[in-house]
């Protein structure tokens, strides 16, 4: 695998100082836990196949996958997980508000609103959207899909809280949504959308919830412990994150790998990243666009902004 100069010079520094304190047996034991989703896919899942980033930190890079960004806080506070990668908004300042010791580094995916597909048969669409409340709807509750919902309910006059919300992951509120045990399931994924859609169609079109201020994006959270004590570690992540995303904005990523690790076809990959208009900013791009003052980042988070750390995107 060849790397970047820029990625195996600092290879080779972190290295020799890691060898001369340590030696260098204890280096290549060393290893770092990363969380993300099937269903999900991203240009980094190249790199995670082809081993870039074990190559560029040195060391084993664990990659565990979950159903939800909640289930990825709990793996943090358990000391299970270093680095959550594509960690929806919603879920990340859940645990933020619960004081979790956790930090935002970067932008994995800014993307469209989470779909909320209603059955075919139920009679529902924008027009006459009230007509969900009373009716049970599947919702992945303090997720991005949730806070789409949410979102979508305001946009359209639907009173949430006369709607029966059951909290199921997208691979079960999509099952549901098939046996019609609900009339609307909102979830993420693209293998769980296909299924939805079988039998449902978008309440809001990907069009009108960006005309209605409605998107979302994913962020790379940390442990606050793996991030003081490796910085240089997060760094090196990150810039290998980088080059993968430029690689795939030049449209030069072997879509057939990435798939596969996301446990989708290639053009089901495809399906997911046009459908959901799917957008990788670079390092510099996150600086300029979302994490300025008065940016989106800094906006979705309020008060809650001393939980962005961006230094390591520098």
């Amino acid at each position: 695998m060849k790397l970047s100069k820029r990625i195996a010079a600092k290879i080779a520094a972190a290295a020799f100082a890691s060898g001369a304190a340590f030696g260098l047996a204890s280096v290549a034991s060393a290893e770092v836990n990363v969380a993300f989703f099937l269903e999900w896919a991203t240009p980094n899942q190249e790199d995670k196949v082809k081993k870039t980033y074990d190559d560029a930190l040195g060391e084993r890079v664990n990659w565990t996958n979950f159903d939800a960004g909640t289930q990825m806080t709990e793996a943090m506070l358990a000391g299970d997980i270093d680095i959550s990668y594509s960690q929806g908004m919603t879920p990340f300042l859940t645990g933020v508000k619960a004081d979790a010791p956790i930090k935002m580094v970067g932008i994995a995916v800014v993307y469209t609103a989470n779909s909320c597909f209603v059955r075919n048969d139920a009679g529902i669409d924008k027009s006459n959207a009230s007509e969900l409340e009373g009716q049970s709807v599947a919702v992945p509750l303090n997720t991005m899909a949730d806070y789409s919902f949410r979102r979508q309910m305001d946009a359209l006059g639907v009173d949430v809280d006369k709607v029966k919300v059951i909290d199921q992951v997208p691979a079960d509120g999509a099952t549901s949504l098939v046996d019609g045990s609900v009339v609307m399931a909102c979830i993420f994924g693209g293998n769980s959308a296909k299924k939805a859609r079988s039998v449902g169609s978008p309440l809001m079109t990907a069009k009108e919830t960006a005309e209605a201020g409605i998107f979302s994006f994913d962020v790379v959270s940390v442990t606050e412990k793996f991030a003081q004590e490796h910085p240089e570690k997060l760094r090196t992540f990150l810039e290998v994150t980088d080059e993968a995303n430029a690689r795939f904005n030049a449209g030069k990523s072997d879509m057939s790998i990435i798939a596969k690790d996301a446990g989708m076809t290639v053009d089901g990959a495809w399906e997911l990243i046009r459908g959901d208009n799917f957008t990788f900013p670079s390092n510099k791009e996150q600086l300029r666009r979302y994490f300025n003052r008065g940016g989106p980042v800094r906006a979705a988070l309020g008060k809650h902004s001393k939980a962005i750390d961006t230094s390591f995107l520098k």
